[in-house]
């Protein structure tokens, strides 16, 4: 693991020789350490004081260089890449804290005063593996009344762009971003976005009849009533656990969003008391539904890296309030997250690179660590002990995925 943080921070080439050797330490602590990844919990697992982690925090790194060549080292050219982009709540008590504000608890389907980061990552359409690439802070409103929060996230999509790989093509994102500027913005960079429509959706279809000699030319043919599907073009039968959905597809005018889309109308009539559906759309008319229902399901990876970010390399865990610090330990913890996942990819047979226990990474990194401890402290044979056949055993002690 630490030769593949080696690796990537030699190739960046921006990097003086003590810098270097700091960040390969913090990374590494992070992934052994036990509790709360704070200054003075980083102090007590390596040979750093937490003056030093302090003041490290503190300094510009370019994370966004970083994760783009560890991602272009360890998935394969020929894999397809997803973008998706979320945000995610973090409690945070105090009053001096920068950007606290009240921001959408997604737990608790409410308000509360807190921290919000958002999060632009990549996810491999073939193993299903995501990676984080860049992650950035909500600013809070007396910041900068006249900005939305819709405009921080086209800032943070516009300063990530450039780092994306020229394979990303689509941008997957929830119903919350599903608005007239934030689509017409991520498409004037070159992306077609995937997202979710509400159900009462304001939707039209879209004449395609023979037009009147004179006159304006006809556009629209009605609204699009959802309780009536006859019109959509039927694609398919979902099979498997999804048994008895049905596909559907069609283009039509968004009214609110201003622009085609290519609809996917997924429809559930399992429980005859209820007829539920789910619209999903595409700034792309020519993909397909398969795809586009694809891709929107692959978005949720995203949430499985805020989900171990903040159980294990400490996401929400930041002892500092100053802005710099607080950017640089969300993407740090961010940062060894995808280092965990290389060490994975480079370690398993390629079936198995869909899953990741992180709870198993950070136990064999602490098996790691703890021998080497005592080799030091104790003044043991280092060649003996490593050469000893119950050492890889002893490597693999307690985890979950040997």
């Amino acid at each position: 693991m630490q030769a593949i943080v080696q690796t990537v921070l030699q190739k960046m080439g921006t990097l003086s020789q003590p810098q270097l050797k700091v960040m390969t330490t913090l990374l590494m602590t992070i992934l052994v350490l036990c509790g709360k990844v704070n200054f003075t919990n980083l102090s007590r697992y390596s040979p750093l004081s937490e003056k030093t982690y302090r003041r490290f925090f503190a300094k510009i790194f370019n994370f966004c260089r970083f994760n783009q060549v560890l991602i272009e080292q360890h998935v394969p050219c020929n894999h397809a890449l997803l973008a998706v982009m979320d945000a995610s709540f973090n409690p945070k008590s105090g009053q001096k804290t920068f950007g606290l504000d009240f921001f959408y608890n997604g737990c608790r389907s409410q308000m509360e005063r807190g921290l919000e980061a958002s999060l632009i990552a990549v996810v491999d359409c073939v193993t299903h593996a995501s990676y984080a690439l860049n992650v950035q802070q909500t600013y809070d409103q007396r910041q900068n009344p006249l900005l939305t929060r819709t405009d921080y996230a086209l800032i943070h999509l516009s300063v990530t762009r450039k780092y994306l790989a020229e394979r990303v093509r689509y941008l997957a994102v929830d119903a919350a971003y599903a608005t007239y500027p934030f689509i017409t913005g991520a498409v004037g960079m070159n992306l077609d976005v995937i997202s979710k429509l509400r159900q009462n959706a304001n939707l039209r279809y879209c004449y395609t009849g023979e037009q009147k000699p004179k006159g304006r030319p006809r556009k629209y043919d009605g609204k699009i009533d959802f309780s009536e599907v006859s019109r959509l073009l039927y694609v398919k039968s979902l099979e498997g656990h999804e048994e008895g959905l049905h596909l559907y597809a069609q283009i039509v005018w968004h009214v609110s969003l201003k622009r085609m889309i290519r609809l996917v109308y997924l429809l559930d009539p399992r429980k005859a008391d209820k007829t539920r559906y789910a619209l999903l759309f595409s700034t792309d008319l020519n993909q397909s539904p398969e795809e586009i229902l694809k891709f929107y399901r692959l978005r949720f990876q995203i949430e499985f890296i805020f989900r171990d970010a903040e159980q294990f390399t400490g996401f929400s865990d930041c002892q500092a309030r100053n802005e710099k610090a607080l950017d640089f330990h969300l993407n740090i913890s961010l940062m060894a997250l995808n280092v965990a996942k290389a060490e994975q990819r480079s370690r398993v047979a390629q079936e198995e690179l869909s899953t990741l226990s992180m709870a198993s990474v950070k136990r064999r990194a602490l098996n790691d660590y703890l021998p080497h401890l005592f080799i030091d402290k104790l003044g043991l044979c280092r060649t003996l002990i490593k050469s000893h056949i119950n050492f890889q055993d002893l490597r693999n002690h307690g985890v979950i995925r040997a």
